[in-house]
């Protein structure tokens, strides 16, 4: 006999297909993760906060009416206007000085080379309240330059633009510098190529790109600079710490004074801030730093 064939199942005989119901059933719930512990710490540290700043704004020992009173006097504001002349001449005068020794430093010169290096090492090695000390009393040394009188010659805010600059200078010669070694060697090679003079690749190709290197570090010792200013006070310079110490001396409100100069320098420092965001934003255009 011939072998039987076994015809196919009818599609009606098929098994079932499963429902949609079926196989939601089936997929796998996706739970999101609980994030316990980061939320108990945010909660903490907000309850931390809030307790810190009610006991600052309701004790009464810091005496906030004292503080608006004198907050916008003529003599704090006269302090607050010294203050930011003294830091904008010490770094104008510092990056410039600080552009010159990082130059030496990379030139083929040996000897200018060593003096670029001497002068990093001496000035940061030494307190800046050493230094400014030192040139205070630079006429028990020299009583007379070219014939002029030291005590004429350097008075209190000519030695605190003397010492803080010469200071200034050794931490931004540094900052240039390694802005300038942040440029690759193609680069400048490159301009060559392209038969550009050696300013014009400096302006052109150098320095736009060190920019990005230069402009953080640089912004950081502004801020710096704007703080480390309230160091002239030891030499009787008037700059904002000094005018408020004049005034609690009279008055003996210490704290309120105090604070005058602490909302003023943390007022300055926040626009500085926000200025050195915006600058590094623009050097910063067609990296994928830029933010």
């Amino acid at each position: 006999m011939p072998p039987q064939t076994v015809p196919p199942p009818s599609p009606s005989s098929a098994a079932p297909a499963p429902s949609a119901e079926a196989g939601s059933e089936a997929l796998p719930r996706i739970v999101p993760v609980r994030r316990t512990g980061r939320w108990t710490a945010a909660v903490a540290v907000l309850v931390l906060l809030g307790l810190a700043l009610d006991s600052v704004v309701r004790n009464d020992a810091f005496q906030w009416d004292v503080v608006l009173s004198y907050f916008a006097t003529v003599p704090v504001l006269r302090g607050l206007w010294l203050t930011l002349w003294l830091t904008a001449v010490v770094m104008v005068l510092g990056f410039a000085l600080g552009a010159l020794l990082a130059v030496l430093r990379l030139s083929g010169n040996p000897v200018l080379q060593a003096v670029s290096w001497g002068y990093v090492w001496l000035f940061r090695s030494t307190p800046i309240l050493v230094q400014l000390l030192f040139w205070f009393n630079i006429g028990a040394l020299y009583p007379q330059i070219l014939g002029v009188s030291t005590t004429r010659l350097l008075g209190p805010v000519a030695v605190a633009v003397v010492g803080l600059t010469l200071h200034e200078a050794a931490y931004a010669a540094e900052v240039v510098r390694g802005g300038i070694l942040s440029v690759e060697r193609g680069q400048v090679e490159a301009a060559q190529s392209l038969g550009l003079g050696p300013w014009r690749r400096f302006r052109r190709i150098v320095l736009p790109q060190a920019m990005r290197s230069i402009v953080p570090p640089a912004g950081n010792m502004l801020i710096g600079t704007l703080k480390g200013t309230s160091i002239v006070s030891i030499i009787a310079v008037q700059d904002l710490l000094y005018s408020v110490q004049l005034v609690y001396h009279r008055t003996y409100q210490v704290i309120p004074l105090l604070l005058v100069a602490t909302v003023w320098y943390a007022a300055v420092t926040t626009l500085l801030s926000i200025g050195q965001r915006y600058v590094e934003r623009h050097y910063a255009r067609g990296t994928a730093g830029a933010r």
